[in-house]
């Protein structure tokens, strides 16, 4: 059932109806039919349709703002922050829409060819509830630009974030076909790639989830694009001023109340500053204030379900049984709401869950390494590959380091991160493909050849 629960209050406030078979049929049917059409129109008219879902977009941002916290439990604050990285990416690819999608000349052997990217038909969006807007935008607006039509399942929980978006994409210009919500369980998701007009499916959610959509994929030979989980490790090489770099990776850490898949989720610190750190995280990580997600006096939010909530409080009970330390937080802090206060995990074992496992709430995890070379083998010593992060007041020397990590992105001085120029996605478990930046367009394009 799709249905708005909110995570600071355990209250349902509203519930939604799911698509029956034949219903949803007709929703492939209707961007099926409107693809000619839509991917017949020239990119100045799309790139133009883009801009005013962006100028929508950041008229309607208290409208949002509201949504994303009663679904979801997002602070006030870093809704308005996911709704301006929104704004942008759609202004990114309609200003760049042009150049992105330009030809490529080349000289071959016995002539010339030109690379032409071209739209190849209806992609389906799988989406999550973390980031209810910003997930849809890095998916919607490459592929308006390029000129697919689109379909989007979004998280059950955020029915309210889905139509919101829905109704800003056809109040901009989209036609109804180029671009329909659907509110179906998982379990009819293959109905849709099985699709013949169905030419690829995008999922960011969980390991288990991008397995599963990746089989159907397979099985339908279909294009897929997959952004997972991730288990991102911050290396701190040096510190002129400890206090503020503790401060830098709790914030990371804890942002969204731990519900990122680049957050920096294992912090491993050279062991003579590794103490200091460590000493100063956890009072750091004491400061964080509880509270109702709409007050802009509170730091930290809900989880986004009492469920959730109650799977990393088990998962941290888990790691102390295994022999981990922890040092502050962990507890939930009632028996109907999803507030837990953070926690700081040390010495946890190599063999215990918390180790192999992503974490996907606000508990930080610090490892003690003697020397560089230790450090980017632990780094390496999962099988995630998403984002990571090097700190030290020697830039060259953090970035060197962070390019022999095993990842897909790596960030000099700040803890993840994303923005609408930058490409974003990971290798290992943590997924397939590119989104965002001048590679999230060409995911689902035809890059047709032409010899002449």
């Amino acid at each position: 059932m799709y249905a708005v629960t909110n995570p600071a209050t355990g209250e349902t406030i509203n519930t939604f109806e799911s698509l029956t078979d034949d219903e949803l049929q007709l929703e492939v049917e209707l961007a099926a039919a409107e693809f000619a059409k839509w991917s017949a129109r020239t990119r100045k008219d799309r790139a133009a349709i883009a801009n005013r879902a962006a100028d929508l977009f950041e008229e309607r941002t208290e409208e949002f703002v509201t949504i994303m916290t009663r679904e979801m439990g997002k602070l006030s604050d870093e809704a308005r922050g996911e709704m301006g990285l929104v704004v942008s990416i759609f202004r990114y690819y309609a200003d760049n829409a042009e150049t992105l999608l330009a030809d490529e000349e080349h000289d071959i052997e016995g002539g010339q060819i030109t690379i032409r990217r071209r739209p190849t038909g209806v992609i389906l969006g799988i989406m999550p509830w973390n980031f209810p807007v910003y997930q849809v935008a890095r998916f919607v607006a490459p592929n308006l630009v390029l000129g697919n039509t689109l379909l989007l399942k979004h998280a059950s929980n955020c029915p309210e974030s889905a139509l919101a978006i829905e109704q800003v994409l056809h109040d901009a210009g989209m036609p109804d076909g180029a671009y329909r919500n659907l509110f179906v369980s998982s379990s009819k998701v293959e109905q849709v790639i099985a699709h013949p007009a169905v030419q690829g499916v995008s999922l960011t959610g969980s390991e288990a989830a991008g397995r599963s959509v990746a089989t159907l994929a397979g099985k339908h030979l279909k294009k897929v694009v997959l952004e997972l989980g991730g288990s991102d490790p911050l290396i701190v090489l040096d510190s002129d001023d400890i206090q503020q770099t503790a401060q830098d990776v709790v914030e990371a850490r804890y942002s969204n109340a731990g519900q990122a898949c680049n957050a920096p989720k294992r912090i491993i610190v050279l062991d003579d500053l590794y103490d200091d750190l460590v000493a100063a995280a956890i009072e750091a990580t004491k400061n964080f204030k509880l509270g109702d997600p709409a007050d802009s006096e509170t730091t930290l939010a809900p989880l986004s379900s009492r469920d959730a909530a109650e799977e990393v409080a088990e998962q941290i009970k888990q790691a102390v049984a295994d022999g981990a330390t922890l040092h502050t937080g962990g507890d939930l802090v009632d028996d109907e709401t999803a507030f837990m206060t953070p926690a700081v995990l040390t010495d946890v074992n190599k063999d215990s869950a918390a180790y192999r496992d992503e974490i996907f709430g606000p508990v930080s995890l610090f490892f003690r390494v003697k020397d560089v070379d230790e450090a980017i083998k632990l780094a390496n010593d999962t099988k995630y590959g998403l984002g990571s992060s090097v700190f030290s007041t020697d830039r060259e020397r953090a970035r060197e380091v962070g390019a022999q990590i095993d990842a897909g992105m790596t960030y000099v001085n700040q803890a993840g991160g994303s923005q609408a120029d930058m490409p974003f996605g990971g290798v290992k478990s943590s997924g397939i493909g590119r989104e965002l930046g001048p590679l999230g367009i060409d995911e689902f394009a035809n890059k047709m050849t032409i010899r002449h």
